[in-house]
């Protein structure tokens, strides 16, 4: 997986994210999840920002929280 940013930081853009795209980030999560199968990180990113138009650290952000949430299931 790429470089992430800090706890904080991630909370931050998390937090904007509805704010600056309009749509919540439960919504970014189920596009991500609904999108096409692929297996890296920065190709995620890319895809959600060549197909979606968003900020690079939006699309990381959103990428790097799918992959958290998707962790933990796993881990239950």
């Amino acid at each position: 997986m790429s470089h992430v940013f800090s706890d904080e930081t991630h909370r931050n853009l998390l937090s904007r994210i509805p704010h600056c795209t309009g749509r919540e980030v439960a919504d970014w999560l189920r596009t991500v999840e609904e999108g096409p199968s692929l297996f890296r990180f920065e190709e995620k990113v890319s895809w959600l920002r060549g197909e979606h138009d968003l900020a690079y650290g939006h699309a990381k952000a959103i990428v790097h929280e799918y992959d958290l949430r998707r962790a933990a299931r796993k881990l239950r």
